[in-house]
């Protein structure tokens, strides 16, 4: 029998420099407990995150300051003991000329990306030899504003996710209504725009998630609280919209933005959190259009979930509710897709992302 693989949980928030804001905990897989291992102080609002299991390090969105006293976007890098969850800090680099909201890595680990809502920039850095967050590539600008006259009077480009086959970068953008593609160079250390697919007007795309097979991406969209299916064209990166359905129970009337979007590893199911309703919405995904059919939803035990992830099997839903402070543990039944709280869970301060991971 195979040893089982260990899962580890990085969680980031909203929190000062001075305070913890990013922690490791432990997950077992049994019991669904999580054990906290470590945490780290020193960034201000490490919100998001990304983990490479494979060459152990964490990478951390933080804020810094330019010279002149503007506030700017950086990128942490910290090295982590598979076997203790110890983290170990490794430097700092200043990415793009505004706070960013989101950060992901290539397969390869050749180069990050980062996206800033409040700058309406796009940011392409290298990853030097050691592993940390290297020099600023490419900057793109946003331009343009969409419909809703408080949300969308600029851009704000939410989140970046490289295609499966790493040569694209899907940027989703709030403000504009649109999913930018831009072909990734990672020679020479560009990003060059291919095309954008329109939203509705006054959807406002917010994050992503591919199906298993890369055929499909659905698209959580924060001001109307929808999710939008497309059909993704590997060779072109254009993405081509099947249908848009509510993540919202029929006859709920009260205030409502989208957060999270994810998929079970099977694409059986996809799964998005509503602020306000504060739940998670379950989806049936046909495999053969990419429509989804709503299944239910689930109290998301807390307040504000800014973020949700699946564990690596599929196994369970950890969900960050932001303003309850607090990550609640759900076991997932893999047949109806619905996630059931196990009432198991963590309290840590203002958490917005989390990251489990299987590490050896």
């Amino acid at each position: 029998m195979a040893e089982k693989q260990r899962v580890l949980v990085f969680a980031g928030s909203y929190a000062e420099a001075e305070s913890k804001g990013v922690y490791v905990y432990e997950f077992d897989e049994t019991t669904g407990n999580l054990t906290l291992l470590d945490e780290a102080a020193g960034l201000k609002n490490p919100t998001f995150l990304n983990v490479d299991a494979q060459g152990r390090k964490l990478y951390a969105i933080t804020e810094g300051v330019s010279a002149d006293g503007t506030k700017i976007g950086e990128a942490a890098t910290f090295a982590f003991d598979p076997a203790s969850g110890r983290l170990s800090p490794l430097g700092r680099t200043a990415t793009v000329g505004a706070p960013t909201c989101h950060i992901q890595r290539d397969a390869d680990s050749r180069v990050l990306i980062v996206v800033s809502y409040h700058g309406g920039m796009v940011g392409l850095l290298s990853i030097a030899e050691d592993g940390q967050a290297g020099e600023l590539l490419d900057v793109k600008q946003h331009e343009g504003r969409s419909v809703h006259p408080e949300r969308q009077d600029r851009p704000h480009p939410h989140s970046a996710f490289f295609t499966p086959d790493g040569r694209f970068a899907l940027v989703p953008d709030l403000g504009l209504d649109r999913v930018f593609t831009y072909a990734v160079d990672k020679e020479n250390g560009r990003l060059e725009l291919r095309g954008a697919a329109e939203t509705n007007p006054g959807a406002g795309p917010r994050h992503l998630a591919f199906d298993p097979a890369g055929r499909f991406v659905y698209v959580i969209n924060e001001v109307d609280s929808t999710v939008t299916s497309y059909a993704f064209e590997a060779d072109g990166g254009k993405l081509t919209p099947i249908a848009t359905v509510s993540t919202l129970p029929d006859g709920y009337r009260g205030e409502n933005i989208t957060a999270e979007i994810a998929v079970s590893p099977d694409g059986r199911y996809v799964y998005g959190s509503n602020r306000g309703h504060d739940s998670i919405a379950v989806f049936a995904a046909d495999a053969a259009t990419g429509r989804l059919t709503p299944v239910g939803h689930v109290s998301a035990e807390g307040g504000h979930p800014r973020n949700f992830a699946l564990t690596p099997g599929g196994d369970y839903l950890l969900c960050a509710n932001r303003d309850t402070d607090n990550i609640a543990v759900f076991k997932v039944d893999k047949e109806s897709g619905m996630p059931t709280y196990t009432g198991r869970g963590a309290s840590l301060s203002k958490p917005v992302c989390v990251r489990p991971v299987y590490v050896s």
